[in-house]
């Protein structure tokens, strides 16, 4: 072989050569599909999808615009393709990722050094938060047969309800609404689990929107609170005419309010309705009267909706009735509604059918 022939052969094999670093090093960086989109399915704020070959992630709420959609919603992630399946065998398995989808079965090591296996499909929620998606997970690869039970055996966890409201107001603390549960022992305990988590979720949203997440303890606009007074009661206004204002998660006011959750409750709320305010426990407590006790503006307490399947809308009627419902604000509406399907997403349920009013 001439020494030019050689030359050209070198050539050629090094250029095999490096053909073939080049095709595994593409494939082995295209990344894991996540989950296909659905047109059905909510997706809020760092949910990742995959579609027509391509992971994309969600920016804020969204649904039935698949990606890569006309609204600058989806953040396109790029080419995916193939599949990560954890490891077997021993506790040597990869870290959890928020925002990756994980099938039934997935096992994770989280930040906290602990290993957890996907109990549903999920999008990636947080192992010690979301529950219901997760469980603890041994080396011996026995998973528990249940998650431990939550504090005061209410079905949203402490962590789950620091979740829910991250800028929320210190006074309305998880304990105040763990200790204000003895008041009404069906509220989020009656109907299957899935039912009693949709009530939670329902109360939890309402509350959210009365409130602007936790962060008002007293009805904002001062202008109004001479006007909750009805000399025409008996009892009239002891605390006197500007003293019954909203107060509280779900804004209790007018001192006919105040003189019956203060009747059911034993509490003297209609000569002292500043305990509404003062009193995280009592606070709790007049919500969860209203919800299990009132129609207000509707035709059924917002108990009695969530438990007997008119859905999440009657909730809204019993709260705040034509003021938004039958098209009074459709926006107001549907930022409740949009929160409890983020509360559901949480607890790990369906948000059921009939959430406008």
């Amino acid at each position: 072989m001439s020494r030019l022939r050689a030359l050209a052969a070198l050539a050629a094999l090094t250029l095999a050569g490096a053909l073939l670093a080049i095709i595994p090093s593409t494939a082995a960086s295209a990344a894991a599909c996540a989950t296909p989109w659905q047109s059905s399915a909510v997706y809020t704020g760092g949910l990742q999808v995959s579609h027509n070959g391509r992971n994309y992630q969600a920016k804020w709420w969204t649904q039935n615009e698949a990606p890569p959609g006309t609204t600058g919603v989806w953040q396109d992630l790029g080419a995916c393709g193939g599949s990560n399946p954890p490891p077997s065998g021993s506790c040597n398995y990869p870290n959890w990722v928020a925002g990756t989808w994980y099938v039934a079965g997935s096992i994770v090591r989280y930040t906290n050094g602990q290993y957890y296996i996907a109990e549903h499909d999920n999008p990636g929620y947080d192992p010690i938060i979301s529950t219901w998606y997760w469980d603890p997970y041994t080396c011996s690869g026995t998973p528990p047969t249940s998650s431990p039970p939550n504090p005061g055996g209410f079905v949203v966890s402490e962590a789950q309800f620091n979740q829910m409201f991250p800028g929320r107001n210190s006074f309305y603390t998880y304990s105040g609404l763990v200790a204000a549960l003895g008041a009404y022992p069906a509220f989020a305990r009656t109907g299957s689990a899935t039912v009693q988590r949709q009530e939670a979720a329902a109360f939890l949203a309402n509350v959210y929107h009365e409130t602007g997440g936790l962060v008002h303890i007293v009805e904002q606009n001062t202008a109004n609170y001479p006007h909750y007074c009805d000399y025409g009661q008996p009892y009239g206004c002891p605390a006197g005419q500007a003293a019954y204002y909203g107060r509280g998660p779900i804004q209790l006011s007018w001192n006919f309010n105040y003189n019956a959750a203060g009747n059911a409750l034993g509490l003297p709320l209609l000569t002292n309705p500043w305990l509404v305010q003062n009193d995280a426990a009592v606070a709790w407590k007049t919500a969860i009267w209203y919800w299990m006790t009132q129609n207000g503006p509707g035709t059924m307490t917002a108990h009695s909706a969530m438990v007997n399947g008119a859905g999440f809308g009657q909730t809204i009627r019993s709260i705040n009735g034509s003021i938004e419902c039958n098209g009074g604000n459709p926006a107001q509406v549907q930022s409740r509604v949009t929160r409890y399907q983020q509360f559901v997403g949480i607890l790990g349920v369906p948000a059921g059918a009939n959430l406008y009013c």
